[in-house]
């Protein structure tokens, strides 16, 4: 974690799995935004090759090797975050996987299931749980989870045309708004806003090269929401910086 880049009284965001795709170009807004961005990866260069053409831009933007399956793991890295910054401002919780695509709940693998969960639902418990007491110390803090129009209850946003597909993707993706609705009632007291966030089907390893949406624009409204000020809302779904239903 490269510290010489830090700016006193810079907010100070994380962003999970932020080494390539949708949380890459996260982390890059957020820097142009001013903020100082710390991205997490499980690969060293990985890593080191995302911030890599970010800092050469001036931007403040750093990473450190972190499994989010990991709990030791994500308490070190808090840990120095604390003792180095003294604050976190903002945490996106990016980092997800998809193992089961195009398998029907009827013929999917318990173990295909548990490794989805873990990373999906329990990476961002992980990371929530290790935040909050750092973000209530300066009643701010803006979760922003990224989940998925297929983890949606509603007929529409949850594309049930797609009948049978992704079961262990899109139930985790269904827990996670769950969480976000939990969390939000939990830290509204202390300045802590909670939001999910569906970026729609992008050009990424997960999306395909044939998504419609570039991801500039599907990180858009994550970003949005993770520098919103006083009036952000808490506890919503949303997708092009609209609230939709879960």
């Amino acid at each position: 974690m490269n510290r010489t880049m830090v700016q006193k009284n810079q907010r100070l965001a994380i962003v999970t799995g932020g080494n390539r795709g949708i949380g890459r170009e996260i982390a890059r807004q957020l820097a142009v935004k001013g903020l100082q961005v710390l991205i997490t990866c499980r690969d060293d260069e990985k890593g080191r090759q995302a911030v890599e053409g970010m800092q050469k831009e001036g931007l403040s933007v750093m990473y450190q090797v972190v499994d989010v399956k990991d709990s030791q793991s994500i308490g070190q890295m808090i840990k120095s975050v604390e003792n180095n910054f003294g604050r976190l401002d903002v945490l996106v919780n990016n980092a997800g996987i998809i193992l089961d695509r195009g398998v029907s709940v009827l013929d999917v693998e318990e173990s295909a299931i548990r490794e989805t969960f873990e990373t999906n639902f329990y990476g961002s418990l992980r990371m929530i749980q290790a935040s909050v007491p750092l973000m209530k110390r300066n009643q701010y803090g803006r979760i922003v989870n990224i989940s998925s129009g297929l983890g949606a209850f509603d007929i529409l946003q949850g594309f049930l045309g797609l009948k049978g597909s992704s079961s262990a993707y899109r139930i985790s993706k269904t827990m996670l708004n769950a969480l976000t609705c939990l969390v939000a009632q939990e830290v509204e007291k202390d300045g802590i806003r909670v939001n999910a966030v569906c970026p729609g089907r992008v050009q990424t390893d997960m999306g395909g090269v044939d998504a419609p949406l570039t991801v500039v624009e599907g990180a858009d409204t994550a970003v949005w929401l993770a520098t919103l000020g006083e009036d952000a809302p808490n506890g919503g779904f949303f997708r092009d910086r609209q609230q939709i239903t879960w």
